[in-house]
């Protein structure tokens, strides 16, 4: 339980710190996923989702 909240953690720190040091580019790029068809946006987030995976598994051996 506590690797999932130091993973949270740290997902939000690395959120908080796009807004923080580039926010028109975070703004810009939320536009571009808004207008992106759902298709191409559901496989780009699986494949985050699988890179997400293989570095978990990486990191966790």
């Amino acid at each position: 339980m506590t690797d999932l909240i130091a993973g949270l953690g740290i997902a939000l720190v690395l959120e908080g710190l796009l807004w923080a040091l580039l926010p028109d580019t975070a703004r810009r790029m939320i536009y571009d996923m808004a207008n992106l068809p759902e298709q191409q946006l559901r496989m780009v987030a699986w494949a985050v989702v699988a890179a997400g995976c293989v570095l978990v598994w990486l990191a966790r051996g």
